[in-house]
C-alpha cells in the first residue's frame, strides 16, 4: 500500500484537507474509542434479546425474522455511507452514526411485539452499518498517513469493547430491566460520542495524496475486481466468526458431550485468541507484511477450525477454536484496509458489505449443511473458506503491488 510522503497542515476548510501531523496521535486515540464504542453498545443489545424476545412475546421463528432488521438495515446503509464519506468526509459520519446507534439501541425495549421490533432493528441496523463504514474509512486514511499498520489495532478495540459491553451486560442482567440499561447505554454512548466527536470533528481526515478517492479519479476495471477480491476474503473469515458465534458452543454440547458451562468457553476462548491476535497485529504486519499476513492467517484458522471440528475431545476442540481465532484475527482488518487504500470510504463499503454478508450467510448455511450431513462436517466449510482466502491473498500479491 503506498504511504504518505508527508503531511501537511490543514487549512480550517473540508475534510479533504490534510491534517498536522501533531493531531495524528488525537485522532489514533479518537478513532479507537469510537471502535470500542461499536463494539461495547452492539454486545449491549445482544445480551438482552432473550429479555427482549420474552417481552414482545415472540416465538422463535418471529425473533428471527425480526433480527433480520438489523442485518437489513446495516447492509442497506452500507453501501450508501461510502457515498456520504466521499461527499461529506468520513469524520462528520462517523460522529453521527456514533449518535444515532447509541439513541437506536434504546428502541428495541419499547416495542411490544415482533413486527415493531423488527422496524426498530432496521433504525439501529442502519446506525450500525453506518458507523462500520465511516469510522474503517478513517481509519484506512489514518493508517496511510501513520505509515504503520495500525488497522488490527482499531479491530481489536472493537473486540474488547464486545468483551466489556457483555460482560457488564451479563453482570445487570438481573438487577436492571432490559429498558433502564439500554437506556443507559444511550447515555454512555451519547457522552463517549461529544467527547470523542469533537476530536474527529475539530480536525479533518489526513487524505493519502495518491489514492483514487483523493485524486477524484475513477477506479479502472482491474481496481474494482481487486476490491472484490478483499471483499471476498472478508466474506470468507467473516463467515467464520458468525458460525462460531451461533454453532461452537451447540458443537462442543451436542457432538463432544461438553458440560453447558465448558461448551460456553469455546466462543469465548475464540473471542479472546481473536483480540489477542489483533492486539499483536500491528506488529506481526510490521514483520511479515500484508500478503504473508493474510496467507498465514488463513492457513493457520483452516488448521484451528479443522481441529475444532473434528477432534476426538473437548478439549483438542477448545484447542482448535483458540487457533482459529488466532488466524482469523488480522484477515478482516487487513482486508478492509487494502479495499480502503484502492477505492476510499466505497472500497471500505464494498469490504464491509460482503464481510456482513459472511457472517449472516453462516450460520444458516452451516445449519443446513448440518442437516444434510452432521454439524462437524458442516463446520470444516469454515476451513474451506478461511483456505481459500489465504489463496486469494496469494494470488493478488503481485496485482496489488503494482496497481499500488
Amino acid at each position: 500500500m503506498p504511504l504518505l510522503n508527508k503531511v501537511r497542515t490543514a487549512a480550517p476548510g473540508g475534510p479533504g484537507e490534510n491534517t498536522a501531523a501533531s493531531s495524528l496521535p488525537r485522532l489514533r486515540s479518537a478513532l479507537t474509542v469510537f471502535f470500542a464504542l461499536d463494539g461495547f453498545l452492539f454486545a449491549g443489545w445482544v445480551v438482552r434479546i432473550p429479555a427482549i424476545k420474552q417481552q414482545t412475546g415472540a416465538s422463535a421463528g418471529e425473533l428471527g425474522l425480526a433480527l433480520l432488521g438489523v442485518s437489513a438495515g446495516a447492509v442497506v446503509t452500507m453501501v450508501l455511507t461510502g457515498r456520504l464519506c466521499r461527499r461529506f468526509g468520513s469524520h462528520p459520519v462517523t460522529v453521527v452514526c456514533g449518535a444515532l446507534m447509541a439513541l437506536a439501541i434504546a428502541l428495541p425495549p419499547q416495542t411490544h411485539s415482533a413486527l415493531a421490533l423488527g422496524l426498530v432493528l432496521l433504525v439501529f441496523g442502519a446506525a450500525y452499518g453506518g458507523i462500520n463504514v465511516a469510522m474503517n474509512s478513517a481509519a484506512v486514511d489514518l493508517v496511510a498517513a501513520l505509515r504503520r499498520p495500525v488497522m488490527p489495532s482499531f479491530h481489536a478495540a472493537f473486540s474488547l469493547g464486545g468483551m466489556v459491553g457483555a460482560g457488564v451486560g451479563a453482570l445487570v442482567a438481573s438487577s436492571l430491566s432490559p429498558t433502564s440499561h439500554l437506556l443507559a447505554l444511550t447515555g454512555v454512548g451519547l457522552v463517549v460520542t461529544a467527547l470523542a466527536g469533537r476530536v474527529l470533528l475539530h480536525h479533518p481526515a489526513p487524505v493519502h495524496a495518491s489514492t483514487p478517492h483523493a485524486q477524484g479519479r475513477r477506479l479502472d476495471g482491474r481496481a474494482r475486481r481487486l476490491v472484490l477480491l478483499f471483499g471476498v476474503i472478508a466474506l470468507c473469515t467473516a463467515y467464520g466468526e458468525g458460525a462460531m458465534a451461533d454453532w461452537g458452543a451447540l458443537h462442543l454440547e451436542q457432538d463432544l458431550d461438553a458440560a453447558p458451562g465448558v461448551a460456553a468457553v469455546g466462543y469465548s476462548l475464540f473471542a479472546l485468541a481473536m483480540t489477542a491476535g489483533r492486539l499483536s497485529g500491528t506488529a506481526l504486519l510490521e514483520r511479515l507484511g500484508q500478503t504473508r499476513t493474510l496467507v498465514a492467517g488463513g492457513l493457520t484458522a483452516s488448521a484451528g477450525m479443522l481441529l475444532g471440528a473434528l477432534a476426538p475431545t473437548v478439549w483438542l476442540a477448545l484447542a482448535g477454536f483458540a487457533v482459529m481465532g488466532l488466524g482469523l484475527a488480522n484477515i478482516f482488518p487487513v482486508a478492509v484496509a487494502r479495499a480502503g487504500a484502492l477505492a476510499g470510504p466505497g472500497g471500505v463499503a464494498a469490504a464491509s458489505t460482503l464481510g456482513y454478508g459472511g457472517m449472516l450467510l453462516g450460520p444458516p448455511a452451516i445449519g443446513l449443511l448440518a442437516e444434510w450431513a452432521s454439524l462437524p462436517v458442516a463446520l470444516t466449510t469454515v476451513a474451506v473458506l478461511a483456505a481459500g482466502a489465504a489463496l486469494i491473498g496469494y494470488t493478488a500479491r503481485h496485482a496489488t503491488a503494482s496497481q499500488a
